[in-house]
């Protein structure tokens, strides 16, 4: 299978819905409500999947993505993806693992821009955003997108991060997080 983004390149992605790519549309709306903002970003991609996030935002230049993703075989696909859409000024790395447990490996990094895909029925949505949290990987001014199933209900505070906004997408949820300016 293969889908296309934007500039109407094409990447591959894994046989079956075990990476299930973001719809379209959705990304689509992910990147109009952060027009503006992903020219020279630093971008991170948790649960990667075919990498459509990520290549999306090097393809609109974004300075350098990060993804974490746990299947070898879906890393080996975002890895031709990345390598298809990135110019020679922009950097990327694909990380092989336990989203929990690479995190830790990006302390002392800040992300502009950060897409967290699970998959919808996993328990890794709080947790992961804690980490964020507790690590501070997210910039003072940069915003997180979780994508998540429409009926799940997505905490508006985990630690430092705040629910700015959500928005529905005919299955698909998106809630928006911001740093807490205390």
């Amino acid at each position: 299978m293969s889908l296309r983004i934007y500039g109407n390149r094409l990447l591959k992605t894994l046989p079956g819905l075990d990476t299930r790519p973001t719809p379209a549309r959705v990304r689509q709306a992910v990147f109009n409500i952060w027009q503006g903002s992903i020219a020279d970003c630093r971008w991170l991609d948790l649960c990667t999947g075919s990498g459509a996030m990520g290549a999306e935002a090097l393809g609109r230049g974004a300075a350098m993505a990060i993804g974490i993703e746990q299947s070898g075989k879906a890393c080996a696909v975002i890895q031709q993806n990345w390598q298809q859409v990135a110019h020679p000024k922009q950097t990327f790395q694909v990380i092989r693992g336990n989203v929990l447990q690479k995190l830790s490996s990006l302390v002392g990094q800040r992300f502009d821009r950060i897409y967290f895909d699970p998959p919808y029925g996993s328990s890794l949505y709080e947790p992961v955003l804690e980490a964020i949290s507790q690590y501070q990987l997210l910039a003072p001014m940069g915003e997180l997108a979780a994508e998540h199933g429409c009926d799940r209900t997505m905490p508006e505070q985990v630690l430092s991060l705040v629910q700015i906004r959500q928005k529905v997408y005919g299955s698909t949820g998106l809630s928006f997080y911001s740093m807490n300016e205390i």
